[in-house]
């Protein structure tokens, strides 16, 4: 008789231990299912440089070139406390192009990163004395546009076209400006370009002989190229994924 209740005993705690392990791996399956899915590292950033990637096409033209964008200038040029506020006016903005239209000074180093687009804007500064055209070459990776940064900045610096502008006033016009300087930036896969110089008919200077006439120029261009990379190119927050199988 002890023997058969011992034997009880022991299949009812098996039993027991069972359902109670059933219960707690029912419990987990169930709990990964409502639970928030996690990413992996490799799984967050594959999905930043996704929906950074896919910001061009996103983006509005009117917001990703904004009508006014503000910088101000060096303390070393103008003491002002608080900081002389000035802004560029956005003057056009030029429909999509192709690369070979819209850089022809580097094309080849464009096309061998795998260029795909360039979007183009031109601006002038509150006296209309400088213009700037500020363009965004869409390439398939930030690495991709970190190789080819420096081998297109040679190349804008060195030919006298830069960027083809984008001034759309009375139907197509483009201006025609003494440019002063020209430039890259990287904003993940972006490369963000520009080239600047005189409106009013002043013929090209060395810009160190004119102090305020550099910094006017620098401040404006590097502020328009900077407001333009970080809508571009500003990391997403961590990826969320809602509590349903397979999200």
């Amino acid at each position: 008789m002890s023997e058969y209740s011992g034997g009880r005993r022991v299949a009812a705690w098996t039993a027991i231990v069972l359902g109670v392990t059933g219960l707690v791996v029912s419990g987990y399956g169930l709990a990964k299912q409502v639970l928030p899915r996690r990413f992996s590292a490799a799984q967050q950033q594959a999905l930043a440089e996704w929906q950074v990637g896919g910001r061009w096409r996103d983006i509005p033209a009117g917001a990703l070139f904004p009508a006014t964008i503000g910088y101000q200038l060096p303390d070393a040029v103008v003491v002002a406390d608080p900081p002389l506020p000035l802004s560029a006016q956005r003057i056009a903005i030029a429909p999509q192009a192709a690369c070979t239209n819209a850089v022809a000074s580097a094309v080849l180093a464009l096309r061998q990163a795998g260029c795909e687009a360039v979007l183009r804007a031109t601006y002038e500064d509150e006296t209309r004395s400088f213009l700037m055209t500020v363009g965004v070459a869409v390439l398939p990776s930030a690495s991709a546009a970190d190789s080819v940064a420096h081998v297109v900045a040679t190349d804008l610096s060195a030919q006298q076209n830069g960027i083809a502008l984008a001034a759309h006033l009375a139907g197509w016009r483009f201006y025609d400006y003494s440019r002063q300087l020209s430039s890259v930036l990287t904003a993940g896969p972006y490369l963000v370009m520009f080239s600047a110089g005189y409106a009013d008919g002043r013929p090209r200077v060395q810009l160190d002989h004119d102090s305020y006439a550099q910094a006017e120029i620098s401040s404006m261009a590097d502020g328009v190229a900077q407001a333009i990379a970080r809508t571009l190119g500003t990391p997403p927050p961590p990826a969320r994924c809602p509590g349903s199988p397979g999200c």
